[in-house]
């Protein structure tokens, strides 16, 4: 509900702010007075586009600011999805500025956000119908959201759209894992080559320095033979060998050790020395026989250093790193083997969903194809009071053809149902859908059955917006019109500009606009009446001009009367 507009420098307007009210509030006024500005200025409110022409002359800025009271959870919830965060407040202030270099700017509670933010916020509060463009009900897509809360098929909407989204999900799935399927393939192919490949070299940690070692000693193993049995031949085995030598020494040493303690000292030592003599020259003749030369043994180590070392230079690891490398390779290959069972698996489980989301769409299809007449017929109805006898109003319902694979195609946002609702205004005249009928006062009238018969599904927009419903319009019909928009007031916000008073007078509110001239300037000013007084003076005013009387005014006196006994106020 739009509790509060306020407008600055917009053309003939300099400075104006009117409070509403909940009901059916009614701006009245002379033609020329600034109506449609007033309307114009809410139209920028809500996003339409301006221009710098449309500055006050001598301001620099047209300033457009609308307080909105959200008074159901839903509306909070419907702006909170718009503007991307948590609505806490009950109001939603919205402003719209316009600089006079062409600069626009917007805010929803003084945060900066795009025209086009703000244009989703207005649509999502305030149906427009008038003479410049008309809102919410004109949208095929508003018209279907309408048609299954009147038919009370939220419950069947809902779980196709559940369907629907699952259908989507699976999609995107299927389509992540079939556009990485032929690199996975690569992938998984890669894994195993490399598994059987690592597989077949039997890495053992340690093996390339314990190679290179070996290598080194069967490279020199004649130098390393002919080096150990030289020091075994000097050492035992030739004439004259340490051995003989400490033996001598050996004996020569017991017959002078009695002379002196340490000449004792001396023959212990030496007879000590020849068991380590003896041991040494016995390592080095089996050190000489192990590097006897073994040239097959040489070209097998040879190759298995090539070997490890290929391996090397193809992976970019050492051969230990490789030991390491290869147990990661099951647990990727079995990772790799499920993203491939898994898209095996979500085809199945695409199609079946697939199947159960085109059901739902078959199911709510049928039951709006038998709503869909009922509403068009309850609203033709009230096109008949509102001065529309001859006109018939169908909704027109096309499905769209759902294709087999389950891949292919759009999936549609709300069923399979295209409605459009389409209205024949005069006999003789083409059927048109109602958002290509070219009469302002045609659509308002139309709009206000609609909305009297939708009147209790609509828990968002709650503020509707009528200009020229009464364009061609006589006073007893006019009669009829404020009885319906009274009836919608009681629902809905109501903001309806008029030119008869047969409408005015079922206002719950009302207000003046006027134009003022000086002698320097001229203004549009509202002020909303709040007596009995004012508004009769008003509506004898708009039946008979300044030429009105007494008589005109008992006569409006007896029509506010009456309207206020018919709408129960």
């Amino acid at each position: 509900m739009l509790r509060e507009l306020a407008v600055q420098n917009l053309a003939l307007i300099e400075d104006v702010r009117v409070e509403l009210h909940s009901g059916f509030c009614a701006w009245t006024g002379e033609t020329g007075a600034g109506k449609s500005l007033l309307l114009g200025a809410l139209g920028l409110l809500l996003g339409e586009r301006g221009s710098a022409d449309l500055i006050r002359t001598g301001g620099d800025e047209l300033r457009v600011t609308g307080r909105f009271e959200l008074t159901r959870p839903e509306q909070r919830a419907a702006a909170a999805e718009i503007l991307q965060t948590a609505v806490e407040d009950d109001d939603l202030i919205l402003t719209r500025r316009l600089a006079r270099s062409g600069r626009s700017s917007a805010l929803v509670n003084d945060v900066p956000v795009a025209v086009s933010t703000l244009k989703r916020i207005g649509e999502m509060l305030v149906d427009v119908h008038g003479q410049r463009e008309s809102y919410s009900l004109l949208q095929p897509a508003y018209q279907l959201e309408l048609l299954d809360a009147f038919g009370r098929l939220t419950d069947l909407r809902e779980k196709y759209v559940k369907r629907a989204d699952r259908v989507r999900e699976l999609r995107a799935q299927f389509k992540a894992l079939s556009e990485a399927k032929q690199a996975r393939q690569r992938d998984l192919s890669l894994v195993r080559f490399e598994r059987e490949d690592l597989d077949a070299a039997k890495l053992t940690p340690g093996e390339l320095p314990a190679l290179t070692k070996e290598r080194e000693r069967l490279v020199h193993a004649q130098s390393l033979a002919k080096f150990t049995s030289g020091v075994a031949a000097r050492l035992s085995d030739d004439d004259g060998a340490v051995v003989e030598v400490l033996g001598r020494l050996i004996k020569d040493s017991l017959r002078w050790a009695s002379f002196d303690p340490k000449l004792a000292e001396v023959s212990r030592r030496l007879d000590a020395l020849r068991p380590e003599v003896e041991d040494l020259a016995d390592t080095c003749r089996d050190l000489a026989e192990r590097f006897e030369a073994d040239p097959d043994r040489l070209e097998e180590v040879e190759k298995r250093i090539a070997l490890l070392k290929k391996l090397q230079q193809r992976y970019g690891k050492t051969p230990d790193e490789l030991v390491a490398y290869r147990d990661t390779l099951d647990a990727k290959e079995a990772e790799l083997q499920k993203q491939e069972d898994d898209l095996g698996g979500i085809d199945q489980t695409l199609r079946a969903a697939y199947g159960e989301m085109k059901d739902a769409a078959g199911v709510l299809s049928k039951a709006r194809a038998k709503v869909a007449k009922k509403l068009a017929a309850d609203a033709q109805k009230h096109l008949s009071d509102l001065g529309m006898p001859k006109a018939k109003l169908d909704a027109a319902i096309e499905l769209i053809a759902l294709p087999d694979d389950p891949m292919a195609g759009d999936v549609p946002a709300a069923g399979i149902d295209q409605l459009e609702l389409i209205l024949t205004a005069n006999p003789g005249e083409p059927a048109r859908p109602l958002r290509k009928v070219a009469s302002g006062g045609e659509l308002s009238r139309t709009m206000l059955a609609l909305k009297t018969v939708l009147a209790a599904h609509d828990p968002v927009r709650t503020l509707v917006v009528f200009d020229e419903i009464d364009a061609n319009v006589g006073g007893r019909l006019g009669d009829v019109l404020g009885q319906k928009l009274a009836a919608l007031g009681k629902s809905h916000q109501v903001l309806c500009v008029t030119h008869l008073p047969q409408v005015a007078s079922y206002a719950a509110f009302q207000w003046t606009i006027r134009k003022t001239s000086t002698t320097k300037r001229t203004a549009t000013t509202i002020t909303q009446l709040t007596t009995d007084e004012a508004r009769v003076e008003e509506l004898a005013l708009m039946l008979r001009g300044e030429s009105r009387s007494e008589t005109t005014r008992k006569e409006a006196a007896e029509m506010l009367h009456a309207a206020v006994q018919q709408r129960g106020g």
